[in-house]
């Protein structure tokens, strides 16, 4: 498996769209810390942007690269190969590059304005960490999608829908149950729904680390007295490395029953 994910890792880091992921993560770094010298402010936007973004890009690489490298995966198959190591070594392959690329970008200029002198290294930390385990859970769930999809177009549809519903569509939902049920305790339930979906328990995570967990309304004091202490952190953690886990699981699986 270490030699597949090796060569994957090694193909993508020649590709041109790694260079454009590092260089835009890049720029934005050195744009913002220009625009505002302070680093905690900075951290915040690209809690924006990382938040949505990463997710849309594990997603995106996974499925190109699922079936951009087929007939190379066919070739591997036909070796003494077992079919779980071909994918799994795709997988971190893809999933590492992305996540070096995302290290390296924002990493750069932050440590060259100072981050080590700063108190911001922590919620910069938590930044990266976060950002790494989106790219690492949605590339498994891309892949996923795609080994499921013999036609590209479905799986390029499925994924993007996948993205869309877990970024935009499940926060219409769960807001709109907030205000219908608003005369309920809906403590436990904004916390279930909340480990649902890794994009907001990522965001809710920076958000309460920045101790800026007003912004999250109606439901910030249980979210801020949950997941504010160091079992709250501990579990959200813990349910972040199930959603990356799970579809890896899901992956090695379904290669071994998948007819190719």
């Amino acid at each position: 498996m270490f030699k597949i994910l090796k060569y994957s890792f090694y193909d993508l880091i020649r590709s041109r769209w790694s260079y454009v992921y590092f260089l835009f993560y890049l720029a934005l770094g050195f744009v913002l810390l220009f625009l505002n010298n302070d680093l905690s402010k900075a951290v915040i936007t690209l809690m924006n942007v990382i938040i949505v973004l990463v997710p849309l890009i594990g997603t995106i690489f996974g499925v190109m690269y699922f079936y951009s490298s087929k007939e190379f995966t066919e070739l591997l198959l036909a070796q003494p190969l077992k079919r779980s190591t071909i994918f799994l070594g795709q997988y971190f392959g893809v999933a590492g590059s992305l996540t070096l690329s995302l290290a390296l970008g924002l990493g750069i200029p932050f440590v060259l304005y100072g981050l080590f002198r700063s108190e911001a290294i922590w919620n910069f930390s938590l930044l990266l960490i976060i950002g790494s385990f989106l790219t690492f859970i949605f590339t498994a769930l891309a892949f996923n999608i795609a080994i499921s999809n013999e036609n590209k177009i479905k799986g390029f549809g499925y994924a993007v829908l996948l993205w869309l519903f877990l970024a935009v569509i499940y926060d219409g939902f769960f807001l709109l149950s907030l205000i219908v049920f608003e005369e309920y305790p809906l403590d436990s339930f904004s916390l279930a729904a909340t480990m649902f979906n890794p994009i907001d328990l990522s965001r809710t995570l920076i958000l309460l680390k920045l101790d800026i967990s007003a912004l999250l309304g109606y439901t910030g004091a249980v979210f801020k007295q949950f997941f504010g202490t160091n079992l709250g952190l501990t579990v959200a953690m813990g349910v972040l490395l199930f959603w990356t886990i799970l579809p890896v699981f899901r992956l090695a699986y379904k290669s071994k029953k998948k007819d190719f």
